[in-house]
């Protein structure tokens, strides 16, 4: 084994032979049987307030999803407390949704405080960190429920050399990185501050070497399978 990285199943596992969708709860299924530790999803607000997980801002011949009710989306989204359930004892990361570039953006950060509210009263133990690109975003997280994890997500253009304080100065705990800003020095002063690392999205066998062998906390992949055999061999 080259290291004790956790394997986290990038909208799970979809399966494009069979149909199977990302973010998903086969998709998430699909990814615990296939032997990752958990998964990373996103999650979005209605327009009646209902939290769903889903990637775009909008789903083909439905439109936006802050404009549609719960009850009009396809029955194939679901909503984050079945997420939740489905990954029960697993690791879980949540990516929450609410960028000024896109539709529904909302400053007062609704969708922050009911994730935070909706994770904090899970009945089922888990390893669950919230994580956005949007430092505000987080920053309610911590105000709603503090004792929550908090992972900033940075863009592949972000200056490395400012990442790690980018994440404590909005409290986190957490700094997840493109695979393109990780290198060993970072990661050590990262874990020197006391931050986890996690990198994505790890796809190929060379590149999740590196990513180990940089003493990263988790990668995020769309291939369990590959990710397993290379960081799990032997």
């Amino acid at each position: 084994m080259i290291g004790a990285v956790e394997i986290l199943a990038h909208r799970g596992s979809p399966d494009r032979s069979t149909g199977m969708l990302e973010n998903t709860l086969e998709a998430f299924g699909r990814a615990l049987s296939l032997g990752a530790d958990g998964v990373e999803l996103d999650v979005r607000l209605t327009a009646d307030g209902a939290m769903v997980v889903h990637h775009d801002s909008s789903i083909d011949g439905v439109g936006p999803i802050c404009e549609v009710r719960a009850g009009e989306l396809p029955g194939w989204v679901p909503h984050l407390d079945e997420a939740i359930e489905a990954c029960s004892g697993w690791s879980l990361n949540i990516e929450i949704k609410n960028l000024p570039s896109e539709h529904g953006f909302d400053p007062t950060e609704r969708l922050a405080v009911a994730v935070a509210e909706v994770v904090a009263g899970a009945a089922s133990p888990m390893e669950v960190i919230i994580s956005s690109f949007w430092p505000p975003t987080l920053e309610q997280v911590h105000r709603t429920r503090p004792g929550l994890r908090r992972g900033l997500l940075l863009p592949p253009w972000f200056d490395p050399l400012g990442a790690v304080d980018a994440a404590r100065v909005c409290g986190c705990t957490a700094v997840h990185l493109p695979i393109g800003l990780v290198h060993p020095g970072l990661v050590a002063d990262a874990h020197g501050c006391g931050l986890s690392v996690a990198t994505w999205t790890v796809n190929q066998a060379e590149p999740l070497e590196q990513m180990s062998a940089a003493g990263v906390d988790a990668v995020i992949t769309d291939d369990v399978i590959l990710a397993c055999h290379v960081l799990r061999a032997g």
